[in-house]
């Protein structure tokens, strides 16, 4: 039985009861039947990429639930008369195909975790953001901030980012501006309004796996553009326009997964190429906000008004609250209107309105400058961490953002690791996670903005440990040939 759940580490519900849940479909649809052998633990957590004890715990779980038995010395079994209690609609073929890569889900039982690309909980001021939220519920529009509104977002927020927008020359006199359910809404209304099934789309290798499913789903034809020290290389997106690619989606400023920043010589040259591709331009600026040091550098939507900005306020603020938008040219924020009240209508009004709050009162400011005096101290954990203990790996140290990719020693692979540094307490994403068209097993990222600087150092450390040991146990095999034969 082939058994390959897509799990979540960023989801509220804990990794053994995502596994418990698929296991219990597949009992339940006639996957797996009574009287079947689950795998044993240790094998399956090798298989998933996950801890002993949390297979462990989804199998407890299934047997709470009288799905299946264990059997001491032999293993778990599904019970008889639990499986298939009626005749289960075939959903797999009532169900479109997904088009997705697997998710690559982060261990939940380790004590340092650098899987999660997102801020720390600690640094949240939260009795400053509850006194926002006082305002805005003893204020007199509450009840129309709670009634459906208009789909285009808050209307005192969108003139707030757009007064913000055209203040850096980022808005123009033509453009418009709907606020989405964070960033990766606005990814989905644009490739739902731009892209049809087949189209050539570029993207940046390695690339946030959020944007390469999206548009995976869209039926596109991704091809990967080389990211490089700075950002995507000329060369490789040149010969992703000779083959056809009409939408480019980059991040300039601290790639993720990579940290890597555009400089600002190469920017217009990307946007004439472009230009001359007739290609559209999607820039997701989620990260430019968190700079360690002064970032001279201008957005492309700075240079080019055909370019489509992403924003949110999930870096620099509350992730939680998914708060995001689409900066662009009328037509384009026409369409996606459209699209985003066919889907929910509107978008919660009163989150925008506190958080609107939060950012006119001056908290945002006081918020941001912290996040970033905070987040200088944890990059200058990085950087001495990988130039102690992981000298014998290859990186380039962000100058902002959430995340740093290490190339692995030749001959390892970062999967492989993985197993061995869960065991350690400390967990990453491997780079297949982000890959496109080329094999990336020797790279991971590592994001380092929700830990302290203490675990950044520990955990790195560790990381070095374990790859020292690796490439001594390769170094040894490659030493005795009869090793090699075995």
């Amino acid at each position: 039985m082939d058994i390959r759940p897509s799990l979540n580490q960023e989801s509220e519900i804990p990794l053994y009861r995502q596994l418990g849940s698929y296991l219990q479909k597949l009992i339940e649809q006639g996957e797996l039947h009574a009287g079947d052998r689950l795998p044993p633990t240790r094998e399956l957590a090798g298989q998933l990429g996950l801890n002993r004890t949390t297979v462990s715990a989804a199998y407890d779980l299934l047997e709470t639930e009288g799905l299946i038995r264990g059997e001491v010395g032999r293993g778990s079994y599904v019970c008889e008369g639990k499986a298939r209690t009626q005749e289960p609609l075939n959903w797999s073929r009532a169900l479109t195909p997904s088009a997705s890569a697997g998710t690559v889900a982060g261990s939940s039982d380790v004590s340092i975790n650098f899987t999660s690309s997102r801020p720390s909980e600690k640094l949240f001021p939260l009795e400053d953001f509850r006194e926002c939220c006082r305002e805005v519920l003893e204020g007199r529009n509450l009840k129309t901030l709670m009634q459906l509104g208009s789909p285009r977002g808050y209307e005192p927020l969108r003139k707030y980012i757009l007064d913000h927008a055209a203040a850096l020359g980022t808005a123009r006199e033509t453009d418009d501006i709907l606020i989405t359910n964070g960033c990766q809404q606005a990814l989905d209304l644009l490739r739902r309004a731009l892209i049809h099934p087949g189209d050539k789309v570029a993207v940046e290798e390695p690339v946030y796996p959020g944007v390469r499913n999206l548009f995976l789903e869209a039926g596109a034809e991704l091809i990967g553009v080389r990211v490089g020290p700075n950002g995507i290389e000329l060369d490789s997106l040149a010969k992703a326009f000779e083959a056809g690619a009409k939408t480019l989606v980059v991040t300039p400023c601290f790639q993720n997964p990579t940290g890597a920043t555009i400089p600002a010589e190469l920017r217009p040259r990307i946007l004439a190429m472009a230009r001359a591709a007739g290609a559209v331009v999607i820039e997701n600026d989620i990260y430019s906000e968190l700079a360690y040091t002064r970032l001279e550098v201008p957005r492309l939507k700075q240079l080019d008004g055909n370019v489509i900005l992403l924003g949110s306020f999930s870096k620099i603020a509350f992730p939680g609250m998914r708060v995001g938008w689409i900066l662009a040219p009328r037509p384009v924020i026409a369409r996606v209107t459209e699209l985003k009240q066919l889907s929910d209508l509107h978008t919660d009004h009163l989150s925008q309105a506190f958080l609107l709050k939060f950012a006119e009162s001056g908290a945002l400011d006081r918020h941001q400058k912290h996040v970033i005096a905070t987040g200088r101290e944890k990059l200058k954990a990085v950087d001495q961490a990988c130039r102690r203990y992981l000298a014998d790996c290859t990186w380039n140290l962000p100058a902002g953002g959430m995340n740093i990719w290490i190339d692995l020693p030749r001959g390892l692979d970062a999967v492989s690791l993985r197993g061995l540094a869960q065991q350690a307490g400390v967990d990453y994403l491997p780079g297949r996670y982000f890959s496109v068209s080329r094999s990336l097993d020797s790279g991971l990222r590592l994001s380092f903005a929700g830990l302290e600087p203490s675990e950044i150092r520990k955990g790195i450390e560790i990381l070095g440990r374990l790859i020292r040991d690796a490439m001594e146990s390769r170094d040894d095999r490659a030493s005795r040939p009869e090793l090699a034969l075995v």
